[in-house]
């Protein structure tokens, strides 16, 4: 049986192709995943895993993490990242949210879909790892 989370959805052009919302929205669905994972590391409780996870997945912790993994992108990476910031949603970011923030939240987001729809799982383990601030596990 395949396993649904390890094979290439298309090639890493057809993804390349895609609109880069189209992008963030996987990548939205994968770095979720990803701090979820990580997060049950630890013995805590549902409520407070979820609170841990709100404040991993919002606007603002997921542009530090793409100022922290910035200086590691190869030039496609940047460029897909950069696609996905400066993608315009039909919607202005939430009130509660810097809009440099959101953009950049994008950006990691669509790098995650991107690579998860490529199949380059290794590099999103690889990205997340440089992501995540280690006091975030406990």
């Amino acid at each position: 049986m395949n396993d649904l989370l390890s094979d290439a959805v298309m090639s890493a052009a057809e993804a390349k192709l895609k609109n880069p919302l189209a992008l963030a929205y996987a990548g939205d669905t994968i770095w979720d995943l990803l701090v979820r994972r990580r997060l049950l590391r630890s013995n805590a409780q549902a409520g407070t895993l979820h609170k841990r996870a709100v404040s991993m997945v919002n606007a603002k912790a997921q542009a530090e993490a793409f100022v922290r993994i910035q200086p590691c992108l190869t030039e496609l990476e940047s460029d897909i990242a950069r696609r996905g910031g400066n993608a315009h949603a039909h919607h202005a970011a939430p009130k509660n949210q810097d809009p440099v923030d959101y953009s950049r939240a994008t950006g990691l987001e669509a790098l995650f879909g991107y690579l998860y729809l490529s199949g380059q799982l290794e590099r999103i383990a690889e990205l997340f790892e440089l992501a995540m601030p280690a006091h975030n596990e406990r």
